[in-house]
Parts: structure tokens; sequence; C-alpha cells
């Protein structure tokens, strides 16, 4: 048996560009989901945008437009985002604040950045509910997690537990989520639970993650298996990133535009209702413009995906 220690292996996985929202898009870094790894946990969805001077790029601008199945996770570094949804929510979203929306069964909402926004820079997340909860009723939750100092860095957990911190926002399925901000050149070493996926989507700097470079913008991978993971900033200035965390979703999803389901019929079915303005979706009060419409389904038949069998890391 070999005394030499194995590094965890790292997968990188890089963004896309994606428009967001419609006639006045705006652009996105996207990097989940990907064909080779659609979910990691239940984490289905990965938006990460800015800084964006809004003079220039106009903000954001997205009109009310529906969602089935999953929850909503918004996350700020900078900027202001007004949050309107059928459930009656009017909400803003700051930096360093977590906005949880639960569509459940269906719900619909707008999302503007304001007019004291001048540099907009955030996430965009989203969570698949298990079939247990999807159906579930709609639901909003704000919370403002305290940072906590690291030993090198510093923590926010806005999602499960880390650090000797618990959110106290409910979730379907167990889940990480949290912004780590590391000191120039820092090293840190945090406890993780070994039956998680873990994600690190960096924002600012250069991080290794458990021995592997990843750059701004990308997402590096860690199959469950490991009860630490260590993350070094390369860099002699501040690195920040966002860990998203979870258990292996077993379930195999069918994801389009807005929705996830489990099958074709139910997103058409889902899209049907939407351009009917049933009442499924109900109604956003106070946006200034028309609802978003849903684009044509594909000619091909939606299949429902899931990760791989991810390989366990060292113990």
């Amino acid at each position: 048996m070999s005394d030499v220690e194995v590094e965890p292996r790292v997968e990188v996985l890089a963004a896309r560009d994606v428009p967001l929202g419609g006639p006045r898009a705006m652009t996105v870094r996207r990097t989940l989901p990907q064909r080779a790894r659609p979910l990691i946990g239940a984490w289905c969805f990965a938006d990460h945008y800015g800084p964006d001077d809004v003079a220039r790029t106009g903000g954001m601008d997205v009109a009310p437009h529906p969602h089935t199945g999953l929850q909503t996770v918004s996350w700020l570094f900078s900027g202001e985002i007004e949050h309107r949804d059928s459930l009656g929510t009017h909400a803003l979203v700051h930096p360093g604040e977590l906005n949880l929306m639960t569509a459940g069964y269906g719900i619909s909402h707008s999302e503007v950045s304001t007019a004291r926004t001048t540099i907009l820079h955030g996430v965009q997340l989203w969570v698949a509910l298990p079939e247990r909860h999807r159906h579930t009723a709609r639901d909003f939750h704000h919370h403002v997690p305290r940072p906590v100092r690291l030993d090198g860095g510093e923590a926010r957990v806005f999602l499960g537990s880390l650090v000797g911190v618990t959110s106290p926002v409910p979730t379907f399925t167990p889940l990480l989520g949290a912004e780590l901000t590391l000191d120039p050149h820092a090293t840190v070493t945090l406890a993780v639970d070994a039956g998680f996926e873990h994600g690190l989507l960096v924002d600012l700097g250069e991080v290794r993650m458990a021995g592997t470079p990843v750059h701004r913008g990308e997402l590096g991978y860690l199959a469950p298996g490991t009860g630490t993971l260590t993350l070094e900033n390369t860099t002699g200035a501040p690195a920040r990133a966002i860990l998203l965390g979870g258990a292996p979703f077993e379930e195999r999803i069918v994801m389009w535009w807005n929705f996830v389901g489990r099958t074709h019929e139910e997103i058409a079915r889902a899209r049907r209702e939407w351009q009917a303005a049933s009442e499924r979706f109900g109604k956003v009060e106070g946006y200034a413009g028309d609802r978003l419409p849903a684009p044509p389904l594909p000619n091909a038949t939606l299949r429902p995906r899931g990760n791989p069998r991810a390989p366990q890391g060292p113990q």
C-alpha cells in the first residue's frame, strides 16, 4: 500500500456566453448545466455576470417569466436588483444577501436592476427540486449571512453548513452555498461533507482547488469522497469564489427554458399554460411591461438527463 497522498481529481468546467432576458438581453457566463455534468448535487444552473457598467450595458431587465420544479438563488457582489413575483413578494437583492424563491408547481417573477445600480455583478443559481417536493407551494426567503473570519479569508454561508455556521434557510435536499474570499497568496483548508459533490465558481483571481487551477469564470468540480477541501489563492490580490455542494442528485430531469420537469410532455404542458396566462403561474404586479413569451419547443423530444456516476475520491 502506497504512503503517497493522492490529490483528489478536479474537473474544470468552462463557461459559455448566453444572452439572458429576451429582446433586452444581457450577456451572462453559464457553467451549469453542461452536457457532461448537468448537476452538482441538486444545483442545476449557474449564471455568472459582471462586473457590468449599466450605463453602457443597460443592466438587467428580465420581464415576468415562469418557473416550475426548482428554486432560484440570487446573490450579488455589487449593484441592486428589484424582485417581484406572483406570490406578491416585492424585494430588493443586495450584495451579501440571499434571496431564494421556490417555484414548486408554478411561479412567475421579474428581475430589474435599479436606478441606484452603477456596476452590476453577481450570480444566479437554480436548485432542482426532488420528486416528492417538486409540486410544493410557492415560497420566498430572504437571509443575510454574517461574515465569518477564516485563517486566510472570510466566508458567508447562505445555504447549508460550513465553518461552524448553519443557514436557517430550509432546503429540500442536502445543500451547501457560500461566498468565500481568500487573502492574497492565502491557503485555506475547509472541513466539508465527504458525501457531497462540490463546485467552486471563481469570480475574482485564480484559485487552486485541491491542487488544480481554476480561473475566473470557471467552475471546478470535485466528486464525493473527501472530508477536506484546500483552496489556494495564487495571486497577490484578494480572490473570491462561490462554493456549491450537495448530495448527488439521483433523479433524472428534463430542463428546458425556465422549467424543470421529468418528461417532454410535462414541459410542453407548462409552456402551453404559460402562453395561455394560466393561474398556475399567477401574475406579477408592478412590472412596467409585457410578460416574456416562451420560445418554441425543439422539434426533437426532450430527454431526461442526469449526471454520470462520479468516481469516489480518496477518504
